[in-house]
């Protein structure tokens, strides 16, 4: 890393170096070949060649363009810190997959057992294209020929920094497993090791001890891990890989980074929980510089959260330290849970004058305090970088993280980690399949009190969830976020029939199925609800078990009009659903009897019958047919049992059709009785 000594009164002023070497000037001068195991390649002229073999110390330096040949047998000679790229090649036996990332572009040349990694400045990879491109495998390679090895897959397990109040060095190239035992206490004072892990700007980049075996050994060593990655350096520097001057932008670069960080961290076995610097090197700050390097930081740790990890910062104290400490309490930025800041021959120890002592007093501190020093221990002397840890890892997720689904609610329900003192337990969600991110994000469902299960009310039929679950500890440490996902489904409803006569039997129908997948849900009890199309409660009125394809069937006899719903109540992991409601008009049964039908003129016949059910006291209309149109002829009321009667007596001769009218009422739709013809002669 990039250190800044607080001696200077005035300023802290950076060590200079590592800056990049231009792209563009290797395309124009003469070329000479280099030969690796029967791999021929043309690299300008001006490229030194370094062969590990005949010098196993020397430091594969990605700042400086260079040819290396081999792999270092022998711990490496390296600076304690390098930042940026230039242009140049590393020929090593094929021992790893090929890889290529911004910054690197590796080719596994299996005939020749040769895998070839042309680095350069991220964004300008036109000389290493040009140099890889000329490669060649030449008859000397066929003795060598292997396959390119299968990636070796680590199981993320291993907590960078867990609960540590000790020193620590950080060095660029992780040193040989015999270093590590020379220097494991009580040899040296440190417990902790700072490992550049990931970032299109280190200066150590082929490393090759930084295996997950080799990370896997130190932590069962006792070993704990700081982990660096350094990406993209600030808009007013000499850096070419530069954050971006435009804010949203920016944050946007930090994002990336960070998930890049974590996939280098996962592939060496770091688990959430671990926390990942993000290297920012000294700068001049203004304002707008300070908006980019602030809005990076936001990113970056963003999405670290997001993914169960902390997001750290390694900057020196007087630029990027004291910038973060200024926008400490501002809602435009989300500060980084970690501070590592380098203030060297700065004491107390932890502490420095640009950054407030309160800020980042939750065990989230590391001090690089001493810079580029010398030290032996166990024999074997190193160059490194100085610290001081006091860090607290966060909290473990909850377990057992289940969601059992009803309609419009689901009871979730988890177990809480053990030996932990938990603040708060927050709960939050989306709609669909993607967790929130933050415990600011999505919809809140709980934040409260140390609870194992909570009811998550609100939910609307026919959607999906993803619920996510943190507990915060007594240091407001949040732990990884625990998902769970709820499928959505959905009910139909439909009647065999839309209007009905009273005494009569309508048949509901109703089909259930997963949301998500499509999916008929079978064998699951779904329940038909009805209600009088007056009444304010639903009932139950039958629950029937779905067929394979989700489909089920009820008959029932309402009395009155009636809305009917099915309800799929929801199990482990699904939602349950109530379908649209569909409406079924119940009209009385209405007789009616002309007698008699013919008649003489001046005598009567009488129109009767009854209406069932009763509706006593309402009224029945008689009306007669005339041309096309009903016209009204008198009215009357029912009578106790539902019967009306009407005398008709015509003044003409001819054919007459009458029919009786009865209007709906709160509870039924209306009817008529069908037309009778009276002939009067």
């Amino acid at each position: 890393m990039r250190v800044f000594r607080a001696a200077v009164v005035s300023t802290v002023v950076a060590l200079v170096g590592g800056l990049v070497v231009g792209a563009g000037a290797a395309g124009a001068e003469d070329t000479k070949t280099v030969s690796y195991l029967g791999y021929e390649v043309k690299v300008p002229a001006s490229w030194p060649v370094v062969d590990l073999a005949k010098d196993p110390t020397a430091c594969v330096r990605f700042d400086r363009a260079a040819v290396y040949l081999g792999r270092s047998t022998a711990q490496a000679d390296c600076p304690a810190h390098l930042v940026g790229r230039s242009e140049g090649l590393v020929l090593a036996p094929l021992s790893e997959p090929a890889r290529s990332t911004d910054g690197e572009l590796q080719v596994a040349v299996e005939g020749a057992g040769v895998l070839a990694t042309a680095y350069y400045v991220p964004g300008a990879d036109q000389t290493a294209r040009k140099v890889l491109a000329s490669g060649r495998v030449t008859a000397k390679a066929k003795g060598n020929a292997v396959q390119a090895p299968r990636a070796i897959q680590a199981t993320p397990s291993i907590i960078a920094t867990k609960n540590i109040y000790q020193p620590a060095f950080d060095i660029c190239d992780a040193p040989t497993q015999s270093t590590m035992d020379a220097w494991k206490a009580p040899n040296s004072p440190y417990r902790a090791i700072g490992i550049y892990i990931s970032g299109a700007s280190r200066g150590c980049a082929a490393q090759p001890n930084l295996t997950p075996q080799w990370v896997a050994a130190q932590d069962s060593a006792g070993w704990q891990f700081l982990l660096i990655d350094v990406g993209k350096q600030a808009p007013c520097t000499s850096f070419s890989n530069k954050i971006s001057t435009v804010p949203a932008t920016a944050a946007a670069e930090g994002r990336t980074a960070a998930a890049q960080a974590v996939v280098a961290a996962q592939a060496l076995g770091f688990a959430p929980r671990s926390a990942i610097y993000s290297d920012v090197e000294h700068y001049t700050s203004t304002a707008a510089c300070k908006a980019s390097v602030l809005s990076y930081l936001s990113g970056w740790t963003q999405e670290l959260n997001s993914r169960g990890y902390v997001g750290g910062a390694y900057v020196g104290a007087s630029s990027g330290g004291a910038d973060l400490a200024s926008a400490y309490t501002s809602t435009a930025y989300t500060r980084p849970d970690n501070l590592w800041f380098a203030h060297w021959k700065n004491t107390p120890v932890l502490t420095s004058r640009f950054i407030p002592a309160g800020y980042w007093a939750a065990h989230q501190r590391v001090h690089q305090n001493e810079g580029d020093v010398s030290r032996t221990y166990g024999g074997v002397t190193l160059s490194v970088d100085e610290n001081m840890l006091d860090l607290t890892m966060p909290p473990a997720a909850v377990t057992g993280f289940t969601a059992t689904g009803r309609n419009g609610s689901a009871v979730l329900r988890w177990t809480l980690p053990a030996a932990t003192t938990i603040s708060q337990v927050v709960v939050r969600r989306n709609a669909g399949k993607v967790a929130p991110a933050l415990p600011t994000s999505g919809t809140a469902v709980y934040a409260g009190a140390s609870v194992s299960a909570v009811n998550a009310g609100g939910l609307v039929s026919g959607t999906g969830y993803t619920f996510r679950t943190w507990v915060k500890n007594n240091y407001g440490k949040y732990s990884p976020g625990a998902d769970k996902y709820l499928a959505g489904t959905s009910s139909t409803a439909a009647a065999s029939a839309a209007s009905i006569m009273y005494t009569g039997s309508v048949t509901l129908k109703s089909q259930v199925k997963r949301l998500d997948t499509g999916a008929a849900l079978a064998g699951v009890p779904v329940t038909l609800y009805a209600k009088a199309i007056n009444a304010s409660k639903w009932t139950a009125v039958a629950t029937v078990t779905s067929s394979s394809t989700g489909a089920v069937a009820a008959a029932h006899k309402p009395t009155v009009s009636t809305y009917y719903m099915w309800t799929y109540n929801g199990t482990t992991d699904v939602l349950g659903s109530g379908s649209p409601t569909v409406t079924v008009a119940v009209h009385p049964a209405m007789s009616s009897y002309l007698s008699p039908t013919a008649i003489k003129l001046g005598a009567s016949s009488v129109f009767y019958g009854y209406l069932n059910p009763a509706h006593a006291g309402t009224k029945t209309y008689l009306q007669r047919k005339s041309g096309t149109k009903w016209v009204a002829v008198t009215n009357g009321k029912l009578s106790t049992n539902g019967k009306y009667t009407y005398v008709i007596k015509p003044t003409a001769r001819g054919t007459y059709t009458y029919r009786v009218v009865w209007l709906a009422d709160a509870d039924h739709q209306g009817t008529q009785t069908v037309a009778k013809v009276l002939t009067v002669k």
